[in-house]
């Protein structure tokens, strides 16, 4: 997602429908400015790279799925470094007994995720975080359809028993301030609708910081990444109280 996630800030630009079609998926310009960032490589079409940590089949800890697209999945870090894994590295540096898995498919839509949500339910998690929509909005698709994915994945998961934690995002400004704040409004208005915490801005604390951002502008470092999972931490605490 072409260097992404300005916290629902909304920039004057072509009217939603005048958005364009032609950014690669998984990209986005800096907030408040116009796209500059060069093509990253294809899309991986695997999930993220958790190392494993013993016998899965005899892992009886309760399980943290992260679900979503290339920001989960790791893409362009190293084996180990995705959010996921330095987000088991924290809970297991506080005592939480889970195992984290990391469920990221670069590319992913929410029409994709919403393919996957019984294979994330058949893992039996106690927590998903969700991360999905971005590819939505890059493609100029209709925010019909990713609000009825979106919510359709959550309803899928609520009636799981899993608990949920959501993370939404936003678009380059050329998509224009109509479309944005409609994108937007998807997740803040699901959050409210399924009573889940919501996290504006998955990269809160990473995005323009020296050395947290790959040279693509758009996914994070490792040690972005590590800020990333401090993120989510705080996101998922009143989870881990409670148990």
């Amino acid at each position: 997602m072409r260097s992404l996630w300005l916290s629902l800030i909304l920039v004057a630009g072509v009217g939603a429908t005048g958005c364009r079609t032609s950014h690669t998926p998984d990209q986005m310009p800096a907030p408040s400015q116009t796209s500059t960032t060069s093509p990253i490589t294809p899309p991986v079409v695997t999930p993220g790279n958790t190392p494993a940590r013993g016998n899965e089949t005899a892992d009886k800890r309760p399980r943290l799925v992260c679900f979503g697209n290339s920001l989960t999945a790791g893409h362009g870090a190293d084996p180990g470094e995705s959010y996921p894994d330095f987000l088991q590295k924290d809970l297991d540096d506080r005592g939480y007994g889970f195992r984290v898995i990391n469920e990221g498919i670069s590319g992913n839509t929410t029409k994709d995720g919403l393919d996957r949500v019984d294979r994330i339910i058949a893992l039996h998690p106690a927590i998903v975080v969700v991360e999905f929509g971005g590819n939505d909005g890059l493609r100029g698709l209709r925010i019909e359809d990713t609000r009825a994915n979106l919510d359709a994945i959550l309803a899928r998961l609520k009636t799981s028993g899993a608990r949920i934690a959501l993370a939404g995002i936003t678009l380059p400004p050329d998509y224009g301030p109509d479309y944005i704040q409609q994108f937007q409004q998807t997740y803040t208005l699901l959050a409210k609708k399924y009573s889940v915490p919501f996290l504006p801005f998955l990269l809160q604390g990473v995005y323009g910081e020296p050395g947290m951002m790959q040279v693509d502008r758009t996914h994070a470092t490792a040690k972005g990444n590590e800020i990333v999972a401090q993120n989510v931490l705080r996101l998922i605490g009143p989870f881990l109280k409670s148990r």
